[in-house]
């Protein structure tokens, strides 16, 4: 059966959400390339899989520096 009236647009996410939300992701991914990596450590792959975690971690690292600029308070600049 058809909706007669649509639901309502979400609230877009804030950055400071959508960075924390990326973050969870990146996380995600790094368990699953450090999985693989040890259900196949003799793999072909295993050196794709290793380049893999390393910039997912390096990813992580920086979707966490952004989130703490995202969350620092505005510092007000001075005037001359």
């Amino acid at each position: 059966m058809l909706k007669i009236v649509p639901d309502p647009p979400h609230p877009p996410h804030s950055l400071e959400d959508t960075l924390v939300q990326a973050t969870g992701y990146a996380l995600c991914a790094q368990a699953v390339a450090h999985q693989a990596l040890l259900l196949q450590p003799k793999s072909p792959a295993s050196v794709l899989i290793m380049a893999a975690m390393h910039e997912v971690e390096t990813l992580r690292g920086l979707l966490e520096s952004a989130l703490i600029q995202v969350q620092m308070p505005a510092q007000p600049r001075p005037v001359h």
